[in-house]
């Protein structure tokens, strides 16, 4: 196999990677291969930072396989992880015109592969593929919701509302009253993380879930036995006040103290 035709079998990839990410979701044929002409393959390995908060951005990042997660560390070393980015993600996009340094930390959580969008050659090509402003000006809008979601969970909801409602996002089909499973992609300490909990109160409250027969738990994997139930409680929780205050307080001073 000659030279150019490894670059065009890598471009290729490159190419399929982009065309199944939210991002560029409406980009057509002729414009994922102008962005792939420019992108940059990284591979890292599980705890490798791929940047520090207020480094110079080079540029945005989709995550062709494994995890890439985005925290911040306190004064006393405890992480606060943002968000978990999985394969066909991109993270750091919305940053694109700005001079500022990147908000947080990003390492990988697993070994990973990820894809550099050089920002100069990004702008660039903007120039010319106008239609790319709107993929940024819609992800960027996305990523606002996000942030005020995760706000909205570490400050409002109790444990036991932060785990249904991630069950119900992940789950292949919440309106099932047949079992549906998860794989869990990560650790259970990473997705206590993610979820703004200590591991024991993850645990404890995957305990509960079950005494409940809302789901079962297999290694990594997490059964719901009746999505619809699960949902239903999900439902009933946010409708309502949250019963215990004091222990949603004490839980974020747990994660940000």
């Amino acid at each position: 196999m000659t030279l150019n035709l490894v670059a065009e079998f890598k471009q290729a990839a490159i190419a399929n990677t982009l065309r199944q990410c939210a991002l560029f979701a409406d980009v057509p044929p002729h414009d994922l291969n102008a962005i792939a002409s420019i992108a940059v393959p990284k591979s890292m390995r599980r705890g490798e930072y791929l940047f520090l908060e207020n480094a110079p951005m080079d540029g945005f990042y989709i995550v062709q396989k494994g995890a890439i997660k985005l925290h911040r560390l306190n004064l006393k070393g405890h992480e606060q992880v943002f968000h978990v980015f999985r394969a066909m993600e991109s993270f750091g996009e919305e940053m694109i015109f700005s001079d500022t340094g990147y908000p947080a930390h990003a390492s990988a959580a697993d070994d990973s592969q990820i894809l550099l969008v050089p920002k100069n050659a990004f702008l660039a090509l903007m120039k010319t593929h106008r239609e790319l402003a709107f993929c940024l000006l819609r992800s960027a809008g996305q990523r606002v919701c996000t942030l005020m979601t995760l706000v909205n969970d570490l400050t409002l909801k109790d444990a036991s509302t932060r785990l249904a409602s991630w069950l119900i996002q992940h789950c292949p089909d919440p309106r099932s009253d047949a079992p549906q499973r998860i794989e869990l992609q990560m650790t259970k300490h990473l997705l206590a993380q993610e979820l703004g909990l200590v591991s024991e109160t993850l645990s404890r409250t995957l305990h509960i879930f079950r005494d409940q027969q809302f789901i079962d738990v297999q290694g990594r994997s997490i059964i719901l036995l009746c999505p619809i139930r699960l949902a239903e409680f999900l439902r009933e929780k946010t409708e309502s006040p949250i019963e215990d205050s004091w222990d949603v307080s004490r839980e974020h001073c747990a994660i940000s103290c």
